[in-house]
């Protein structure tokens, strides 16, 4: 088992839900999860925003407003996982280094 902190704890590691879930993907082997892609393309409609845009990656912002939606592992082929991490949330410039967090 990896040390993650991942778990099949409702509510809990990568089936947490809004900010915490985001904040999970994000640290999840050493942020890694959040850069990679997902094993396919997910069409969302932003919760902070309502633009539609394609998640791409495990942790990504909408490309209107910013705001930044997550999934897990786990559940990365359901777009009903997709989580917001709230309109206040400002995630360290480091979390995303590049554009691969951009729509």
């Amino acid at each position: 088992m990896c040390e993650c902190g991942s778990s099949r704890t409702p509510g809990a590691g990568p089936f947490a839900s809004g900010r915490e879930l985001v904040e999970f993907v994000l640290n999840a082997h050493g942020g890694s999860v959040a850069r990679s892609a997902l094993p396919g393309a997910l069409e969302h409609i932003c919760q902070g925003c309502g633009t539609p845009f394609t998640l791409e990656r495990f942790v990504q912002s909408c490309p209107a407003c910013g705001g930044v939606h997550a999934v897990s592992p786990p559940r990365a082929t359901d777009p009903a996982a997709i989580q917001f991490a709230g309109a206040d949330f400002i995630a360290s410039p480091a979390e995303f280094m590049g554009d691969y967090w951009l729509g």
